[in-house]
């Protein structure tokens, strides 16, 4: 009973840490740490079938990884005919109603006769031995996850060379873990699902104030710990109401659409950058990092792109940035106040190009001098928690 026991607590230890991960990659390694614990291993990895590419794609390695294994590898690929396994424990022997059971490998490779754990005949030379005798591991169990009734990809866990080799029973535990695995990647998938639209504008798909919000703040305390520079640009597409009293909301709303697909397209521009739509006809895009004479080119491109947009008449962008002279009192609620007092400056005077909040010295006073102008004070009611 003690092994049952044992195997038990694992079971749901591996649940409860995958259940607590805040992020899909703290989900991945959890769900590969807490495998390599509950069977004994020394590494493990969790992998994804991307069946469009034909692929078996590495999301994370832990435990002893060997030379050149990182934990969150970028590009760690293997194709799938070098595996031929992947489509038959992935697909063929459990979509007619089989169970997708786990399987042994070891250095040496099968022996004539072992079917009950490799289900290999004698002569049996795969990649997986290859690779095992390559990286110095003895032996390794790999379990196949299957998710929403699919097959998704596969747990693999090893063991050093001289440790016990994997046997029947831990093969089968593995098929446990497995299943355990993929409840907790659906629960993270359903979580980032939701995450999503929490922090996503619905309509063009970008992120919206609450995700600058969280954003902006994280970018200031960077500014505060290490100098980056922070800016912001706020937009305001022009003309959004005469589209829509002329030729409805639908058109309006796909002039929305087409702005926010030219501002994601100059914010690719600028690395990490984050574009957003505020609300309404308001924009914005938050850089953390690239210089402000940087965020200026983007923003004066962004002017040029919108201008050129049909049925639409350009837009108002106003800039504020901690690279330039705005004061010593830097907080999330100023940055906003800043950026859309020259939005509100480049708006009156119909500009063409961003007005740049420390660069015209009008701005500053607009932004300091209560009472706001109208459109100023609409959007700083109730904007930011500093507020």
């Amino acid at each position: 009973m003690g092994g049952d026991d044992a195997r038990l607590r694992a079971v749901v230890s591996l649940a409860q840490t995958m259940a607590a991960a805040h992020t899909p990659r703290g989900c991945w390694r959890a769900a590969a740490l807490g495998a390599c614990e509950a069977l004994g291993g020394s590494f493990a990895a969790l992998s994804v079938w991307e069946r469009g590419r034909g692929r078996l794609r590495v999301l994370v390695n832990a435990g002893e990884r060997a030379d050149g294994e990182e934990e969150f590898p970028d590009e760690e690929v293997y194709p799938v005919h070098r595996f031929p396994e992947i489509t038959e424990f992935l697909h063929e022997r459990w979509a007619g109603g089989g169970e997708p059971d786990a399987w042994v490998e070891t250095a040496a490779g099968p022996e004539p006769g072992d079917g009950g754990v490799h289900g290999y005949g004698p002569g049996y030379c795969h990649q997986r031995v290859a690779a095992l005798r390559r990286r110095g591991r003895g032996c390794c169990v790999v379990a196949p996850i299957v998710l929403h009734g699919r097959a998704w990809g596969e747990l693999y866990v090893a063991r050093p060379v001289g440790a016990p080799v994997f046997d029947r029973a831990d093969a089968d535990f593995a098929t446990v873990l497995a299943a355990v695995v993929a409840a907790g990647l659906a629960q993270t998938e359903r979580l980032e699902e939701v995450r999503k639209l929490a922090f996503t504008d619905p309509l063009t798909g970008l992120a919206n104030r609450r995700a600058v919000d969280l954003r902006l703040d994280e970018a200031l305390e960077r500014h505060r710990a290490d100098g980056a520079v922070v800016s912001l640009v706020v937009c305001d597409l022009n003309g959004l109401k005469r589209v829509n009293d002329t030729h409805g909301h639908a058109v309006g709303d796909r002039l929305l659409e087409r702005f926010g697909s030219v501002l994601s397209r100059c914010g690719a521009i600028l690395p990490g950058a984050l574009a957003a739509r505020l609300g309404g006809d308001e924009f914005c895009l938050l850089a953390a990092g690239p210089e402000a004479d940087e965020v200026v080119a983007v923003a004066t491109e962004l002017c040029e792109r919108a201008a050129g947009l049909e049925l639409g008449n350009g837009v108002a962008c106003g800039m504020a940035s901690t690279g330039d002279p705005i004061g010593p009192d830097v907080s999330a609620r100023r940055l906003f106040r800043l950026a859309d007092a020259a939005q509100y400056r480049a708006k009156a005077a119909r500009s063409a190009r961003p007005v740049v909040a420390g660069r015209d010295g009008e701005v500053i006073r607009l932004a300091d001098s209560p009472p706001q102008p109208p459109h100023d004070r609409r959007r700083l009611r109730g904007s930011h928690p500093e507020a």
